[in-house]
Order: structure tokens, then C-alpha cells, then sequence
């Protein structure tokens, strides 16, 4: 559905207990950087079981536009790339829709390039800052030519004939803004350097080094990484099985937990360590959860889950742990109604920078639907209340973003009284297939048009 779709209410219901197998859809991180690296490396990238979500088509798109020839056979897409330091001046402005992660990197990659890119996005995304990313870039000889206030899109870059290489301390902890200046090293001369003093998802580091890129990483004896990556080498096409997203994965995972008498088994989910917070928290929070046959797919921890419903209690969640689970903060605030006592969730300073002010939405959300909570500058005290008596019966306002409408349709699973979303439309943005996955574990949510016919 596209990211300017008519808005389309969902309402979720108290369901009984779920049961089933499921399979989430590819990685979103991954899936973005087969598609960039994919289009940039010489030779042939194939790639299965990437996400088929409308972010990570526009990346796609992008990549189409600067030369990469991208197509799809059966399951498997293929992609013949540039090369390195060869991509195209896009035609017509970039159109990243809603695509944060897709738009960020991009500029990283195109911005040392000696020509003019143009990005554009849909409302949520010409309301985000891109100064984070832009700052370094600026160091590296990249005009902003034009941008909207704030340094917001729409935006035009303008590459430097010859990019200088740089050595960035990343100010806050941020994949998006890591990676950009590291894609951006790609097409520089010289060793680019990010010092990253909170490590985020690595996904970047690794893919890059399986493309052939030079890149090593150190880390201090402060725990500090030093990522260094030598530009202008050659990329090489890879074969890519993409494993189930973690994120997507919290949607059912928490459903199941707090949905009574629930046993569903997630099949397929990355257990990269920068990425299993959600699931650690669960488990703190006594969440019945078994990983199964852990294995490696493609340099990367995959496993399936096995998850029963469970009686929950309040914890603390570390600010430490933030960048390990920065998505799943809504959902886990779903959770954290059911729990006995109170569950303090701290370091969320980047929820208010994502597709919507996150924080906020989550917090106001909550209240929608009579759940004790106190929101902070950067922190979210829910109060839970243990079989959901007395909650529910509101509407939630989505802001567009597509992780508050599927953690309120979960809430809506086990809350006493049923809780409606004003918009399910962009949920396709990420996870597609959430609505069939969901109803096919016994989850009750219909579309408000379901409902009237």
C-alpha cells in the first residue's frame, strides 16, 4: 500500500489463546544494504528472502536510478551492480517515501559523488531531521545546495570533485548515522574513520567486509570501536539469504505472551547480538521464551523461537540497552501494560526522531487506552495491570508510523475492550504480510471496511 494511501482504521479484539507457526519477513536493515551494496558492487548479487516492504523497495528504486540493474526471478532477486565510485547521476529526485533507514544511507553513498542528488519523501519523512547525517558529510566536502528548514527534505546534495576522508566520533548512538559516513568512505581516497563509543547494529561493518571492502574494526580498551575502511576498492557480488527481522518478530512474540494460553513457534528470527534486546527483556520480564536450533545463516545468528503465554512482571530497562532494541520500545510498552507493577524504560532520546515522535505517540496511546503510564524527556514509565481488566476502548492516533499501529493492534489482543488504530495503511511500509500472520496464529483484527461489510 502506497505511503500516500487512503487512511484504513483496524480495530483488534480480545483473542483466545494463539497457536501456530510463523515466519516474519527478511531483515529490514539487511535487506536495504543487499540492495545498496548489491547495486554497487561489480558482478551479480543474489539475494533471498529480503523484505518486500515499501521502504526497501524505494531503496531499490534508488539504486535503479543510479545505474544498478535490479530484477526478481522466483523468490530471488538479482542484481548486476556499477562497480564502485561508478554510479549515475539519478534523472529525477530520489523518492524514499517513509524510508528513513533507505534515505540516510543514500546520502552517505551519493554524497561523495561528484554530481547532484535530490531527495524527496512522504510527510513523516520531510518532517525528520537529516542534519545528523548531513554534518558529516559537510566535512567531507558535500554541499547541501538546497534543503528545507532544519536541514529537512526535500534536500539536493552536491559531491565534492574529490571527497576528503575523515575521522568522525559519532555524537550520539545511531546506525544510520555510522553507516552513512562509512558508505560515504566507500567513494573517497584514503582510510574514513567512524569512532562509535556505544555500539550499535553492526550489519553495515559486516556486509561491507563480506562485499570485500577494506575495513577492519577496533575496539579500545575503553570499549570503544574504531571502524576504519579504506574508499575506492572493489566491491564483489555475494549471494544473500536475508533472516527473519527481529523487529517485525516483536509484534507476535509480545501477542503471544500476553494473549493466555498461547504457544506459537517464530521461525527463522537474526540473533545478531546488537539486535535481541526486545527478547532479553522479555525474559527479565519472565516472558516464556526458548530459542531453538540456533545455527548461522550468512554470517549471522538465526534461531527460532518458541513462545508461550506468560505472566509478566515490571522491570528496568537500561538506557545501555536502548540501541539493541530502539524499534521495539512501542511494542514492549504493549507488554509492559500486562505486567505486574511497573516497567522503566530509559534512554529513549531517539524515539523522538523516528517516523514520528515515538515517545509521545507511544505514551498518548497508552493513556488512549486507560493505561497508567508517565512519559519523560527520555524515559516511559508504564504501570501494567495483569489480564488487561479495564483497558482498551480507544483510538490510537498512528502518526504514520507503521511500528505504533502494530503494537496497538497487539495490545488490542489482550486488553479487555477492543482498541482501534486510525490508520493500518502504512503498516505495509515494513511488514506486509502482518494482518494475514497475525490472523493465522487466531489474532481478531479486521479493517473498519471488514467490519461495516
Amino acid at each position: 500500500m502506497a505511503h500516500d494511501a487512503k487512511q484504513q482504521s483496524a480495530t483488534a479484539r480480545r483473542s483466545s489463546a494463539l497457536s501456530g507457526t510463523a515466519r516474519v519477513p527478511g531483515d529490514k536493515s539487511i535487506s536495504h544494504r543487499s540492495f545498496m551494496f548489491g547495486g554497487l558492487a561489480s558482478g551479480e548479487t543474489r539475494i533471498t528472502g529480503l523484505l518486500e516492504g515499501e521502504d526497501v523497495m524505494r531503496t531499490g528504486e534508488a539504486m535503479k536510478a543510479m545505474g544498478a540493474h535490479i530484477t526478481k526471478t522466483g523468490d530471488e532477486w538479482v542484481i548486476r551492480g556499477t562497480g564502485n565510485g561508478a554510479l549515475l547521476e539519478p534523472a529525477a529526485p530520489l523518492d524514499f517515501g517513509n524510508a528513513g533507514t533507505g534515505s540516510r544511507l543514500t546520502m552517505g553513498l551519493v554524497g561523495t559523488y561528484d554530481m547532484e542528488t535530490t531527495f524527496i519523501g512522504d510527510a513523516s519523512l520531510q518532517s525528520r531531521p537529516m542534519g545528523r547525517v548531513l554534518d558529516p558529510l559537510r566535512e567531507m566536502g558535500v554541499q547541501v545546495l538546497k534543503s528545507a528548514a532544519g536541514d529537512r527534505m526535500p534536500l539536493t546534495l552536491r559531491g565534492p570533485k574529490v571527497a576528503a576522508p575523515i575521522s568522525y566520533r559519532v555524537p550520539m548512538a545511531s546506525a544510520q548515522v555510522k553507516s552513512a559516513v562509512l558508505l560515504a568512505g566507500l567513494n573517497t581516497p584514503g582510510i574514513t574513520t567512524v569512532i562509535e563509543p556505544v555500539m550499535t547494529r553492526d550489519h553495515t561493518e559486516k556486509m561491507l567486509k563480506g562485499f570485500g571492502a577494506n575495513l577492519e574494526v577496533e575496539t579500545d580498551s575503553q570499549g570503544v570501536r574504531h571502524i576504519r575502511i579504506e574508499g575506492q576498492g572493489r566491491l564483489a557480488g555475494q549471494v544473500i539469504a536475508v533472516p527473519g527481522d527481529p523487529s517485525s518478530a516483536g509484534f507476535p512474540l509480545v501477542a503471544a505472551l500476553i494473549v493466555p494460553g498461547s504457544d506459537i513457534t517464530i521461525e527463522n528470527v537474526l540473533m545478531n547480538p546488537t539486535r535481541t534486546g526486545l527478547l532479553l527483556t522479555l525474559q527479565e520480564m519472565g516472558g516464556s521464551i526458548e530459542i531453538l536450533n540456533p545455527r548461522s545463516a550468512g554470517g549471522e545468528d538465526v534461531a527460532d523461537l518458541r513462545v508461550r503465554g506468560s505472566e509478566l512482571r515490571g522491570v528496568t530497562v537500561p538506557p545501555e540497552r536502548a540501541p539493541s532494541m530502539i524499534d521495539e520500545y512501542p511494542v514492549l510498552a504493549v507488554a509492559a501494560a500486562f505486567a505486574e507493577g511497573e516497567t522503566l524504560m530509559e534512554g529513549l532520546d531517539e524515539l523522538r526522531v523516528k517516523e514520528s515522535d515515538r515517545l509521545s505517540a507511544v505514551a498518548n496511546g497508552l493513556k488512549a487506552n486507560s493505561i497508567d503510564c508517565t512519559e519523560g524527556e527520555a524515559s516511559l514509565v508504564v504501570r501494567g495491570r495483569p489480564g488487561g481488566k479495564g483497558l482498551g476502548g480507544g483510538t490510537v492516533e498512528t502518526h504514520l508510523d507503521h511500528r505504533i499501529a502494530m503494537a496497538f493492534l497487539v495490545l488490542g489482543l489482550a486488553a479487555e475492550k477492543p482498541v482501534t488504530i486510525d490508520d493500518a495503511s502504512m503498516i505495509a511500509t515494513s511488514f506486509p504480510e502482518f494482518m494475514g500472520l497475525m490472523r493465522g496464529l487466531g489474532a481478531e483484527i479486521e479493517f473498519a471496511a471488514e467490519a461495516a461489510g
